[in-house]
């Protein structure tokens, strides 16, 4: 997402001199370079952890090469497609990105070559490549990240017309070619069981759980607060679907109707919908509660997330958001803060009793459900214990890598190893 520094290339040269690798793995992410994808990086490297060679082909970040090796990771990048703005040009950036992929896919072949192709949707058009490696032998495993159906019906309100229609089509060849499938948790399992149709044992849920030996709180920075005793952050993608402007009206409510003060907000990402929130915060007259910081490095999360007393989840009730698990919602639960959310099905199998639920889906009722839990500093610290234990004990990537690389094991008929190299590091709305 949009919160990792990129660490500096390495050289190519001897990364993977002097092991016989168990088995050699292409992944292949469209929508963010993948060093600041946290799913699919830790993917990468519990792979390498764990003995495979690892290849990715993803668009350039700042200051990349077109060929790099980062933690013993061969990168080949692409230039990314120009900022889309409808759907002619999420179409054009699509097949843009396709074909730029299809043809890194022959230097991948090359150096240092690959026995599966991994791909991680957003969009759900890679199976046709991997169909055309197949007459090299090439396996093909679906990690799927976002229900593109649903992405569509909730970003443009639009629901069984032709466009969704071919989303579902395109769903189904992911779904219908891939050796095996990856989810993020089980309502995405369901749906690969029933609308994908596939049989249980080619299903495997890997979620993305949060890092610990990177999410770990430093001491608080009380001057970031703006000298309010309380703050409350945001961190993540900021688009139509994820709620911050409905965030900004429960911020407004909290001011102007409650009648409160005492708590800064901060706002970490960026997205589609930035300049528009600037311009609501404005309009609203919040500009003295509110701060947008931009892209986050891990530095700054650790600062803000370590000075906040509520992680905030405003993600509105849609056909994704329901069945979608909210990658920042398990980062609050990481630093010990408690979550006030909407009350969606996976937000609550994710936070459980870490999080206070609104008790409607307005605006109005986040902004009361937060100031509630601002008032009560035994419940946050309660919730926040929770929190933290329930990744620590359940939802870290350690859990999930041994998921994740076991995968690699079977399909490649390699014997599991008992740890997989994977117990000693850990981790998408």
């Amino acid at each position: 997402m949009e919160r990792t520094q990129l660490p500096e290339p390495q050289d190519a040269a001897g990364a993977d001199a002097g092991r016989q690798p168990r088995g050699r793995v292409l992944i292949i992410v469209q929508n963010l370079p993948v060093r600041i994808d946290r799913r699919v990086w830790q993917e990468a490297q519990s792979l390498i952890r764990a003995g495979y060679v690892v290849s990715v082909i993803c668009p350039r970040g700042p200051k990349e090469r077109r060929y790099q090796v980062v933690d013993g990771v061969h990168i080949w990048t692409y230039r990314g497609a120009p900022a889309t703005t409808g759907l002619a040009s999420y179409a054009f950036e699509f097949g843009y990105c396709w074909l730029r992929t299809f043809f890194l896919s022959f230097a991948a072949a090359r150096k240092p070559g690959f026995d599966v192709i991994q791909a991680c949707n957003p969009p759900d058009t890679y199976w046709a490549l991997a169909l055309f490696h197949r007459l090299f032998r090439k396996k093909f495993v679906f990690d799927h990240h976002d229900l593109c159906p649903e992405v569509y019906q909730s970003r443009f309100r639009r629901d069984n017309d032709l466009l969704y229609r071919l989303l579902l089509v395109l769903e189904r060849g992911n779904q219908r070619f891939a050796n095996h499938v990856l989810v993020t948790n089980e309502s995405y399992r369901r749906i690969a069981l029933t609308r994908g149709r596939r049989p249980p044992e080619d299903v495997t849920v890997v979620r993305s759980g949060p890092d610990l030996a990177k999410m770990q709180p430093v001491p608080p920075r009380p001057e970031l607060r703006r000298g309010r005793p309380h703050m409350a952050a945001y961190l993540g993608v900021m688009g139509p679907q994820d709620g911050v402007d409905g965030l900004v009206e429960a911020i407004d409510h909290y001011v102007h109707v409650l009648g409160r003060t005492d708590c800064h907000f901060v706002l970490m990402g960026f997205g589609d919908c930035l300049a528009d929130l600037k311009t609501q915060v404005g309009r609203l007259g919040l500009q003295e509660w509110v701060e947008f910081t931009g892209r986050a490095d891990d530095t700054m999360i650790k600062d803000y997330l370590s000075s906040s007393d509520v992680g905030l989840s405003p993600d509105p009730r849609s056909p994704l958001n329901e069945v979608s698990t909210m990658n920042k919602t398990l980062e609050y639960m990481a630093f010990g803060l408690p979550v006030v959310a909407f009350d969606l099905t996976e937000t609550r199998v994710s936070a459980g009793e870490a999080a206070v639920y609104a008790t409607t889906d307005e605006p109005s009722a986040f902004a009361r459900a937060l100031a509630e839990l601002i008032d009560d500093p035994e419940r946050r610290s309660k919730l926040g214990t929770i929190g933290r234990e329930r990744i620590e004990n359940e939802l870290s990537w350690r859990h999930s890598a041994r998921q994740y690389v076991g995968v690699y094991d079977r399909l490649l008929g390699r014997s599991v190893a008992r740890d997989s190299g994977v117990s000693g590091r850990t981790s998408a709305s």
